[in-house]
């Protein structure tokens, strides 16, 4: 048995928590926890940071799997985060809504700025 037939064996076998259907085009809301540290104190305190915005781009297989989030933040300035998505720190991920699109990656989203970044609605 080579290497990755293990990590394949050893990924079937962990429990993966319940994670919504998420596709690219889709609005998330991701409950990401972390640790906060104080300058000069030993205390850590764990605080929930939530990060909205569009699914540009979901990628890799199995406990390795990511996707990537960009919203618009202050002064038009895009931001882009990748989370894992079997990540013991993501608390919950919030589906907000569904758009319609025909791309698999929509890095075509980080040229586009106001009205022209909009995304159609999925109606199901």
């Amino acid at each position: 048995m080579d290497v990755q037939q293990a990590i394949r064996a050893v990924e079937r076998v962990s429990e993966k928590p319940t994670i919504p259907e998420i596709r690219p085009g889709d609005t998330v809301r991701v409950h990401y926890r972390f640790t906060e540290e104080k300058a000069g104190e030993e205390e850590k305190t764990e605080k929930v940071q939530v990060f909205e915005g569009v699914v540009i781009k979901i990628r890799g297989t199995g406990a390795g799997k990511t996707f990537t989030v960009r919203r618009i933040g202050a002064h038009n300035i895009g931001i882009e985060r990748i989370f894992p998505l079997y990540s013991p720190n993501i608390e919950k991920i919030e589906i907000v809504r569904r758009a319609k699109v025909r791309r698999s990656k929509l890095y075509y989203l980080r040229g586009l700025s106001g009205k022209a970044a909009r995304l159609k609605e999925k109606r199901e």
